[in-house]
């Protein structure tokens, strides 16, 4: 499992590459020389495929591979195990595949990373999508349960099948915390500096709110990627968790 993140500010922020073009995406990583973490999401990864992630690494990147797996245990296993492979440090998983995909999901990374010679990556269990207003959540998908009430249901699921952290909203980070101590990871996309847009994010946090509730990365995008000046709007983003 990765050690718990360091102080440095530059490690606790993770950029999301939500680019369709394989050019673009590395252009924007090489523009910010403080950058330590990128996330490749489905948008880069359909496009780009795998060798995204090993140009990425070559290049002394981390990544954070978000391609949400949801699948009967078998399927995850083999697609944890092929992501392991590719040198990805963290992987997310759908909690909601229920605990026997989900270690299945963990057996699989594990065995894909000792292939390699690699250390093994930590599973982030995805709870629920930051994208969601907590009335549609509960009309749409006819859930009962409050959405910070089934969050900590799927995180203790995923604490219970042996995966590494979750992802979850940083709303829902200060409760999980107190229940999940170190080195279990909290990762926190829905982020935005004060003053920004929030997007298509519907609960959200600034950086500074976010790491003080316990969040142990953060997962940052269009704040940095659309700004005029992506490297300075990134320092903007380390010096408030200064």
């Amino acid at each position: 499992m990765i050690p718990a993140p360091a102080t440095d500010p530059a490690e606790q922020i993770i950029l999301a590459l939500d680019r369709s073009e394989r050019a673009e995406a590395l252009a924007l990583a090489a523009a910010i020389s403080q950058l330590r973490w990128v996330k490749v999401g489905l948008e880069l990864f359909s496009a780009a495929g795998p060798s995204v992630v090993a140009e990425l690494r070559e290049r002394g990147l981390r990544v954070f591979l978000d391609l949400k797996f949801h699948d009967i245990p078998a399927t995850m296993a083999g697609a944890c195990r092929s992501a392991a492979r590719l040198g990805a440090e963290l992987i997310t998983v759908h909690a909601c595949a229920g605990a026997e995909a989900l270690a299945a999901a963990q057996a699989g990374a594990q065995a894909g990373a000792a292939a390699a010679g690699l250390a093994p990556p930590t599973l982030l269990a995805v709870t629920v999508l930051t994208s969601w207003p907590v009335e549609r959540f509960a009309e749409e998908l006819a859930i009962a349960e409050p959405v910070p009430t089934y969050v900590n249901r799927l995180a203790a699921l995923a604490a219970s099948a042996g995966i590494g952290g979750c992802v979850c909203s940083p709303l829902e980070v200060a409760a999980l915390r107190q229940v999940h101590p170190q080195p279990f990871r909290l990762v926190a996309p829905g982020i935005r500096p004060a003053g920004s847009a929030t997007g298509d994010q519907a609960r959200v946090m600034t950086p500074a709110e976010a790491i003080a509730a316990g969040a142990s990365q953060l997962v940052i995008g269009r704040p940095i990627s659309a700004a005029a000046d992506p490297a300075a709007a990134f320092a903007a983003c380390c010096q408030e968790l200064v």
